[in-house]
């Protein structure tokens, strides 16, 4: 049995669904807690703010402070706002707004310092994304807040940003670069949060590529859930197995404990 001594969790789909909590994911979390394993939220979710996920795990009964959730939006307007950038093309929802407003960013559809593509739902039509792509095509940087294939919503899978980052970069023939999972920094900012070394933490989440395989790719052990977007063939298909699959994050403690399956 691995021992980890603190932990990365995916929100959506390992803690909630859509706008729905996981069953033990309440108690789980609690227990982390009581039983002094430090942990952070970092989440690929890029259609919330900090604040607003802070907020609607706060109504569920589920501990969370701003310090304690990481999201690519964060890690983006932090990484603008260090090379100096102040004004940024925002192809997002406006809750995320929020985060790169508090950063001192500037939203803005001229005089560019970044292009940032996250998850905006219908609000990716062809004049945003033709906006998007014509200062991409011009030279500016262009950030992708994460490149998921899809997600599980509340009435199924839903397609999340990546097919339309992939989209800009086949058009403009330019590489995104990307700050949330599977990025090595965007683990690495978490474990510096935690203060703990790669392999004395672990990655709880449902996707088998951005979660478990960007964790262990730094060397982090990897706990696949098979709750959110899991599936069997996707497990399958994976290059590395992950260090274990349990059912959900309710199964966290039997497994730490030892009596669950490895």
């Amino acid at each position: 049995m691995v021992k980890f001594r603190g932990f990365l969790i995916d929100l959506d789909g390992v803690v909630y669904t859509g706008t729905t909590p996981l069953p033990g994911a309440a108690a789980t979390i609690a227990w982390l807690q009581e039983c002094g394993y430090p942990f952070r939220y970092i989440s690929n979710s890029t259609r919330r703010s900090v604040r607003s996920l802070v907020r609607m795990l706060g109504e569920w009964g589920i501990s969370a402070t701003p310090g304690m959730v990481l999201t690519p939006a964060v890690a983006a307007a932090d990484l603008i706002r260090k090379r100096s950038g102040s004004r940024v093309f925002l192809l997002t929802t406006e809750d995320v707004r929020e985060d790169f407003s508090n950063a001192g960013l500037v939203p803005s559809r001229t005089g560019c310092d970044a292009v940032v593509i996250g998850d905006c739902g219908d609000s990716f039509t062809y004049s945003s994304l033709n906006g998007a792509f014509r200062l991409i095509h011009e030279g500016v940087p262009f950030i992708a807040l994460e490149k998921d294939r899809y997600f599980r919503d509340t009435d199924g899978l839903s397609l999340s940003a990546g097919p339309f980052v992939v989209a800009l970069e086949y058009a403009t023939g330019r590489k995104a670069e990307l700050v949330g999972k599977p990025s090595p920094e965007f683990f690495r900012a978490g474990l510096r949060s935690l203060g703990l070394a790669p392999g004395e933490a672990a990655m709880i989440g449902d996707d088998v590529v951005s979660d478990i395989g960007g964790a262990m790719g730094i060397g982090m052990g990897g706990l696949l859930v098979r709750t959110g977007k899991f599936s069997p063939e996707s497990l399958a298909q994976a290059r590395k197995p992950p260090t274990a699959v349990i059912a959900s994050i309710a199964s966290l403690r039997e497994y730490l404990e030892g009596t669950g399956p490895e």
